[in-house]
Formats: structure tokens, sequence, C-alpha cells
């Protein structure tokens, strides 16, 4: 691990909504929240609602994190949700520019748990200082 603790964040989606968003405003609201990437994966699944469900609420919880929740210096394209190669666990990838805005924050670290039922998705994110060298999602920060 990168440092101390420097933001905490926490949030909970109920899937039901998720699916009601998904059904009602469709790729409109996917291609706004979601990358390619974190599309594909959810589409594969039996479930998708409930996918989609837990890569908003790390969106959230990371956003949360950093004090800003989603907007101007931080949106939802910029944080993307992946599974570690290594471990199959959730973690983040930042875009150009939210990589460039944790650094700012001093963040060298991003650290997510993640955990659904048939009704809710639940993510927590844990921002860590920069040490000497940091890591989001196979991106090596200076």
């Amino acid at each position: 691990m990168s440092g101390s603790v420097v933001g905490t964040g926490i949030d909970l989606v109920e899937n039901d909504r998720m699916r009601e968003m998904l059904e009602r405003w469709r790729g409109r609201f996917r291609d706004r929240i979601f990358l390619p990437g974190e599309q594909a994966y959810c589409e594969s699944k039996a479930s998708p609602w409930l996918y989609y469900s837990g890569r908003f609420a790390v969106k959230e919880a990371v956003s949360k994190a950093f004090g800003t929740g989603i907007g101007k210096s931080l949106g939802w394209l910029d944080i993307e949700v992946i599974r570690d190669p290594r471990s199959g666990k959730p973690s983040i990838r930042f875009s150009e520019k939210g990589l460039g805005f944790a650094r700012v924050r001093g963040v060298g670290e991003v650290l997510v748990s993640l955990s659904h039922t048939h009704h809710f998705a639940i993510a927590q994110a844990l921002l860590l200082a920069a040490g000497a060298a940091g890591r989001f999602g196979g991106r090596e920060t200076p």
C-alpha cells in the first residue's frame, strides 16, 4: 500500500432502480455513465442491471471519497471499474483527467470493495496517500 488514508466513500444502489433506468433510457444512460469495457462486462451477464448497479456504486463511492461527488473535476467516464487481472477483485482505472485530479489531491492508490444482493449493490472506496509510487488499474503514477 502507498500510505495513509486521505478519503473514504460509500454508496448503496437499489438494483430495481438501476434496472428501470436502463430500460427507460437505454443506451443514452449507459453511454453517459459507463465506458465500453464496463458495458461489455455487464451485458455479458444474465442480469446485467445487477452488475451495472455495482459499477455505479463504485463510481459514486470513489467520487465521495474525494469529497467532490461526480461533477466538473471528476466525471462518470473518468472512473472505470475493472477487475484486477491478478486477483479478480474490483479496482478502478482513471482517465487521464481523473489521474491528474488524483495526483493533485495527493492520492496514490484507490482501494474498492463491492458487494451485492438481489436487491442492493454497495461499494466502499478508500483513497490512500501517494507514496513512492501508486497504481490505478495498471497505470503507474510517479
